[in-house]
């Protein structure tokens, strides 16, 4: 296959109306940041190696379909053959990695059909060349459930290690304060509680994130139409806790980008890709949108249906500001 490379003019702004188009094999280069969107197979090892181009990640932020049917948009598989596929694309992940480095995985268990692929996905994980350094759950704010059960709202993230990469713990602290007084302790003859103790006037969020709120249709940052969106407040914990600038983080299902917009924020490099070339373009056009507005997204405005995008390129970027003619 040959790979389309589309590259555009070193600036330090994008001066254009036009959001790139994609094809299976695309890759735009991003001239302001370096960021790379690849319309690619992450199941295929040359697809990620002609994305990655010799480079290495610092880390990994992966959010795979969950073999669950959303909107008849994700289709379930048997599972062997879910975890099969899993296998290949974290094969990949895995190669692009750098020696001590980072990757966090997005998963799913369906309480209505035995739990898969989590238990499955984390039993394949035993035999690969990282290790298992957490099990977070962040809370979402709505679910499913029936009158006879509890309501499921827990999405699970999986956090492995490769080497001994960075970890920088100020990226726990939420913004929740500290109210309760209690866990006393002598330190020098002295008892204290914990409120002397602490480093932070704020609570950590350990591995069980209730303090990020899921993506709702009244935010800046919905993409009305994708349907497995990631909050950026989520990818900003990962991002700042495990990276540091400058270094490149992968996701090889950008879906509606969020971990490129947040890497962009963050000054760190992206390299992303998606096989649906209507999720790439969604990615970059949340990118320039983002470097012309400062918005996150479209908020209720609907943005894809059925697998197609449905607004002008002028219309997901925004119209053209003075600084554009500059």
């Amino acid at each position: 296959m040959l790979t389309k490379v589309v590259q555009e003019k070193k600036s330090t702004k994008i001066k254009t109306n036009k959001v790139p188009d994609f094809e299976y094999g695309t890759i735009w280069e991003d001239p302001v940041s370096g960021h790379k969107i690849g319309c690619l197979d992450a199941s295929k090892k040359e697809d990620v190696e002609k994305l990655m181009d010799n480079k290495k990640a610092a880390l990994a932020i992966q959010d795979p379909p969950y073999n669950v049917d959303i909107n008849n948009e994700f289709g379930n598989l048997p599972l062997n053959k879910y975890i099969n596929w899993s296998e290949k694309w974290i094969d990949d992940t895995i190669n692009a990695l750098g020696e001590n480095s980072s990757l966090y995985i997005w998963l799913g268990a369906d309480i209505r059909n035995g739990l898969q692929p989590l238990p499955d996905f984390i039993i394949m994980m035993r035999n690969k060349p990282v290790r298992v350094r957490n099990f977070i759950t962040m809370r979402n704010q709505r679910g499913y459930g029936t009158q006879k059960n509890w309501m499921a709202i827990r999405q699970e993230l999986l956090y492995y290690i490769k080497g001994e990469p960075i970890f920088n713990v100020d990226a726990e602290y939420t913004d929740i304060p500290k109210k309760t007084k209690g866990y006393y302790k002598r330190v020098n003859g002295k008892l204290t509680e914990n409120f002397e103790r602490s480093k932070s006037l704020t609570i950590r969020a350990g591995n069980v994130w209730h303090d990020i709120q899921q993506v709702f249709y009244l935010m800046h940052e919905n993409i009305e139409g994708c349907f497995a969106q990631k909050p950026l407040k989520s990818a900003e914990r990962i991002i700042e806790a495990s990276s540091k600038p400058g270094d490149i983080v992968i996701d090889f299902f950008s879906h509606s980008g969020s971990t490129l917009l947040q890497a962009e924020m963050n000054k760190r490099i992206a390299y992303t890709m998606d096989i649906d070339p209507s999720y790439c373009k969604v990615t970059a056009a949340r990118l320039l949108r983002f470097r012309r507005t400062g918005e996150t997204g479209w908020g209720r405005t609907n943005v894809l249906k059925d697998g197609k995008i449905l607004l002008s390129d002028e219309d997901l970027i925004g119209s053209p500001t003075l600084l554009d003619l500059i």
